[in-house]
Order: C-alpha cells, then structure tokens, then sequence
C-alpha cells in the first residue's frame, strides 16, 4: 500500500468520525410526553371562522403560533371557565416563551356567542387569547375534523329561546407552529405538566427549525 494510498484512506477515515459526531450532535433524545402524543394521528390546524370586529379568522393568522385549542361555550358554568383559568395560568407560567403561542377558544354555540362578546368572554382571562365561532355548518364541520362531540338541547316549549342546555366533550388540542397537531390534553392534567410539555414542544420545533 503506497503513502498516498495510506493518506486518503486515513482522510475518508477522519471524515467518517466528522460524520458521525455531526450526527450524534444533531440527534436529541425524544422527549417524554405528560400529555397524549397525538402526532401523525389527528389532522393539521384548519379552520375559517368569525372573530371580533367581524373579522374572519384562519389558521393563516396563526402561522408561527403555538395553538392550544379547544371548544366550549361563553355560558358553560364549570368546564370552560376552569379551562380557561388553567390555560391563561400556563401561559403566565412559560414567561417570555408564550410569545408565540395563543388560546384559541371555538365557542360551539353560535346562536348566544357572537364574536365580539366571545372575545370579551377570553380577554376576561388572557389578552392574546383568541374566541372565534361560526355557523352551525362550520362549527359541526371543525368539531367533526377533530372528534369532538357535542350537543345542543331544543329550549322546552315557553322557555326563554335563550335558555337551553350545551354538553361537549373535553380536551385541549395542542398544534405546534406549523400547524401540525402534537399533543392532547384531558381536563383532569395539572397545570405543571401542561407547562412542562408545552415548554418542550417549544424548544423542540425550535430546534427543529434551526437545522
């Protein structure tokens, strides 16, 4: 074997450890989930829909945001408002990292919740919040893509119109900042371990993005 045969397999040899230290560098440890891994399972952030100031509002107006979504409604006396608190208390908690991520709440009772009362409803518990509902159509629609279920009861005959029962189904979609959905949170999680995965589902798609 000449030198220079020698030289070039030792270079091919040296470029090989380079290699592979790259790409032991770039690989990160997969994180461990407190909520449910939803990837690849559920569709991506779609929606169209009415907001405030009879805006319309699309998963466009969203783009680089980390979305926690969920449905509800503005009368809802326990669930929703408990969601709320819980979610504005996560935001609070990630401090200068929930720049980039909004509370998107879809009321699924279009008939009491305009857009602009709705908004009212979420700025009540966080600013950057966002409440948006639609026609009946659009609102089973989006239900449907997600699988959420909900029911609205007929008001009994001499009711106030108004006053009627709504039931719905929990859980709070978590999609990153592509728009792709990643994690599903039941109503019973703890505040910490929302903050702890959404803190890492942060850090992860940034990461992601740098390479």
């Amino acid at each position: 074997m000449t030198r220079l045969t020698k030289l070039v397999m030792g270079i091919r040899f040296l470029v090989m450890i380079w290699v592979c230290l790259t790409l032991l560098a770039c690989s990160e440890k997969p994180p461990e989930w407190s909520l449910y891994d939803v990837s690849g399972h559920l569709p991506d952030l779609s929606f169209s829909l009415q907001a405030a100031g009879n805006q319309t509002l699309t998963q466009e107006d969203l783009n680089g945001k980390t979305v926690l979504l969920f449905f509800g409604y503005a009368s809802c006396p326990d669930i929703c408002p408990t969601t709320m608190a819980q979610l504005s208390q996560v935001v609070q908690d990630l401090g200068d990292e929930a720049r980039d991520v909004r509370i998107l709440f879809i009321s699924v009772d279009p008939h009491r919740d305009k857009p602009d009362m709705l908004q009212a409803y979420v700025d009540a518990f966080n600013k950057n919040a966002i409440g948006l509902t639609g026609d009946e159509q659009q609102v089973s629609d989006l239900a449907r893509r997600y699988r959420v279920a909900y029911q609205i009861e007929k008001p009994k005959p001499g009711d106030d119109p108004n006053n009627y029962e709504v039931t719905h189904s929990r859980g709070v979609f978590i999609f990153d900042n592509l728009g792709h959905a990643r994690l599903l949170a039941s109503d019973t999680e703890q505040t910490d371990a929302l903050t702890k995965d959404i803190r890492q589902l942060l850090k992860l798609t940034q990461s992601s993005s740098k390479h």
